[in-house]
């Protein structure tokens, strides 16, 4: 149920998304608790803009139920940014994450929803 969407405005090489997907993965799974089979995590390549320029960028989109805190949110976000950093080459300066909870009963999976 936790879910991290990431858009970014850099090409990325198909071996370098899947270690981007699975550490992203198991970065949401280590700061919620909630189980891995549970997580999923998505990269899209698109055109960022950010303060104006076309510098390398990411938006990172971060859904789930429950678990979510303000000290939660800060640890995935330093390690995301730092990921992003290593593996793509974008700046902390240049992501932005957003973090939403989502009610059980509005999120589905398997032909029903988890409340």
């Amino acid at each position: 149920m936790p879910l991290i969407k990431l858009l970014v405005s850099t090409s990325v090489p198909e071996a370098t998304k899947n270690k981007v997907l699975t550490a992203m993965s198991a970065i949401i799974v280590k700061a919620t608790g909630k189980p891995p089979a549970y997580t999923m995590a998505t990269i899209e390549e698109g055109r960022i803009v950010m303060g104006g320029k076309n510098d390398p960028a990411a938006y990172a989109d971060v859904r789930g139920i429950g678990g979510f805190t303000p000290a939660v949110n800060k640890q995935i976000s330093k390690e995301v940014c730092e990921l992003l950093k290593k593996e793509l080459g974008i700046k902390a300066e240049n992501t932005y994450l957003t973090f939403t909870e989502v009610a059980a009963s509005n999120w589905g999976w398997n032909g029903g929803t988890f409340g």
